[in-house]
Order: structure tokens, then C-alpha cells, then sequence
């Protein structure tokens, strides 16, 4: 028989806001959780728990009540996680949404997911109105009655909408919500593989929270590390490994709302950033681009690259030039909340 070096993980049966900020919000509350690599917003952690019960609580006055379903639709940014973890304490299941969706793609997944409300930003705000008009009943200017979009929301500022900026100052009551961790869901993202229609995977808060801690032992994330999230936040693996278990874990999360090389690498520098967590192709930009060498990248003390095979030279010359002993690789699927398989760094 063989058993496991590592030791057994119980299952975990917690809200997954709470499984994430219950302890990080109390012993790191003055530490940055969020950084927004461009402008340089910062979220504390107190400041992010408390921005996500606002959010909560103007939600519930807004008419939200638990066991529905809010489409957040998005870029990378410092309030995609209160927003995310505010419908979660409302009761609500997220369904990350593609932000380059088309309408008739955003329509396809609210009429699936039974999305009732929307949370957008205003330079995709008329794909996500052209979207809500082409479910049945969901025109989402707030007057809605059942079925369809209710309301969208934005999260900057945009005639006629809501903001969840205002949400901040919402003097409406937190709601008390009893969660079943093993039967409510938390989220519901979808996945189609490479070239099958997206279908909805149905996450509850034990499958998500009982995975961050199944990766503890694996992701030597913790209080000292700056973690730059440039892969999608509504992407699982984002969703997991930048955004999740590093604000569990009380890390920074350096955010950029999209991949740009020289973006990319500029905050690495400026933030001393200690851990990537990416796909192939910018481990290829990380061992073959002619402007890796314009940055200083020393921080960073270990990379993973996930969500497609990494080529074993590839993976070598990208540790080579940054100093690294090796590019570690790491496999699931949005099915599995979604870790399964991480090389160790000491392998």
C-alpha cells in the first residue's frame, strides 16, 4: 500500500467568503489584499470584507435573495472579488461570464445559468443590455418580474446604472443567510473544452473551499508573497490560484485586467512580485522574448503554468533565465473546483 507523503485534508464545510476572508481579514486587516497594477487602487483586507458585506447588503435591498443566480461579467479587477464574494454572503451563486462574449453567447448563459441579475463595466455595458434583451422577461432596467434579468449593475459608473461603487455607503442591513456548503452553490462557470458548447459546472462552497485547502500544501502561497493575477478571474483557474487561495492565504494580489507583455513585466519589477501562476504561451514569452531582459525579475520565486501541456525545454529555459530550479505544472478542470495535480517545488 502507499500512502501520501501529505496529510489527509477534512472536508471543508464553509461559505466559501468565509473560507477565504474569515481568518485573512482579521490577522492581515491592514495589509494590501488588491492592487490594481495600472492606477494603483488599493483594497486592504478589512477594507475588502467590509466593501463585500456592503455589497451584500445593497444587493438584498435591490431585491436579490438567495438561491439566485448574478452574472459577473468583467475584466481582471480590484472589486471583481468583493463583488464576488458579496453576492456569495447575499446568498447568490456567480456565474462568471467571458468579458469578449458576444450578446447572443452572454444571452445563451443567462437563459441556462437563470441569471437574474447582471454586474458589468460600462465599456462592455451594451453587450450585457443586448444580452438581457434577448432573454425572455429580462430587460434588466430593475422592474423585472420572474424570470429574466432584473438589474445590471456596473462596477464604474454609467448613466441609468447602478455602480457598486455607491454600494460602499449602502447603510441597508447585512443579510443573515444560512449557506449548506455541501448542497448551495458558489459558483457557476462554464467550460466547453477546446470546441464544445459551454455547459454550466455546478460548484458548491464545500467543493471550492474543500479544494484550497487539498492545494495548501502544494502552493507555498502565503502573508509575504505578491501574486500578480493577469490570467481571468472567470476563468476557474483565476478564479482558484489568483484569487482565491491567495487571499486566503493573506497574499497581495497585484491585478491586470489583461495580458500585455510590457504591462506584465513592469509589474512584476515594480511590485516585486514572488509568484506567477500562467498558461504556456507566457511561458514562452518568459524564455524567448528579447524584453524579459529590460525588467528585473528576481523577485519572483516560482512559477506554474497550467491549463495546457508545457513542453519540458520550454519549461527549462524558462527557469534557467529567471533563476528558478524548474517551472512547476499543475492540472485540473473546472469539474474538480478545479485542482487535482501539482508538481511540488521541491520535486
Amino acid at each position: 500500500m502507499f500512502r501520501s507523503e501529505y496529510a489527509d485534508v477534512p472536508v471543508v464545510d464553509q461559505p466559501i467568503h468565509e473560507a477565504v476572508l474569515g481568518r485573512s481579514a482579521v490577522e492581515y486587516a491592514d495589509r494590501p489584499a488588491l492592487v490594481d497594477a495600472l492606477d494603483g487602487t488599493t483594497l486592504s483586507y478589512a477594507a475588502l470584507d467590509a466593501f463585500s458585506r456592503r455589497i451584500a447588503a445593497a444587493l438584498t435591498e435591490a431585491g436579490l435573495r438567495q438561491g439566485d443566480v448574478l452574472a459577473l461579467h468583467s475584466p481582471n479587477s480590484v472589486l471583481y472579488p468583493a463583488v464576488f464574494y458579496g453576492a456569495s454572503r447575499a446568498g447568490a451563486a456567480v456565474t462568471t461570464v467571458h468579458p469578449l462574449c458576444t450578446p447572443e453567447e452572454f444571452a445563451r448563459q443567462l437563459r441556462d445559468a437563470g441569471a437574474r441579475w447582471i454586474v458589468t463595466v460600462s465599456p462592455l455595458l451594451a453587450t450585457a443590455r443586448e444580452a438581457a434583451g434577448l432573454v425572455p422577461g429580462g430587460g434588466g432596467a430593475g422592474d423585472g418580474d420572474a424570470g429574466g434579468v432584473r438589474e445590471i449593475f456596473v462596477c464604474d459608473r454609467a448613466e441609468g446604472h447602478r455602480s457598486v461603487l455607491d454600494m460602499r455607503d449602502s447603510t441597508a442591513p447585512e443579510p443573515r443567510v444560512t449557506l449548506d456548503p455541501a448542497r448551495d452553490l458558489a459558483a457557476l462557470p462554464y467550460s466547453s473544452g477546446t470546441t464544445a458548447t459551454p455547459k454550466g459546472v455546478m460548484l458548491t462552497h464545500r467543493n471550492i473551499a474543500t479544494n484550497l485547502a487539498q492545494l495548501d500544501p502544494l502552493i507555498p502561497s502565503g502573508p509575504d508573497d505578491t501574486v500578480l493575477a493577469v490570467l481571468p478571474f472567470f476563468h476557474i483557474y483565476g478564479l482558484t490560484a489568483l484569487m482565491n487561495a491567495p487571499l486566503r492565504k493573506g497574499a497581495k494580489v497585484v491585478v491586470l485586467p489583461r495580458f500585455d507583455l510590457t504591462q506584465f513585466l513592469t509589474a512584476i519589477e515594480r511590485h516585486r512580485v514572488t509568484a506567477l501562476y500562467v498558461a504556456p504561451p507566457v511561458v514562452l514569452a518568459l524564455a524567448k522574448h528579447p524584453e524579459v531582459d529590460q525588467h528585473d525579475l528576481s523577485s519572483v520565486k516560482y512559477v506554474v503554468s497550467a491549463a495546457a501541456p508545457l513542453d519540458a525545454r520550454l519549461g527549462t529555459a524558462c527557469a534557467r533565465r529567471l533563476g528558478l530550479p524548474t517551472v512547476m505544472q499543475a492540472y485540473g478542470m473546472t469539474e474538480l473546483s478545479p485542482g487535482t495535480h501539482v508538481v511540488p517545488l521541491d520535486a
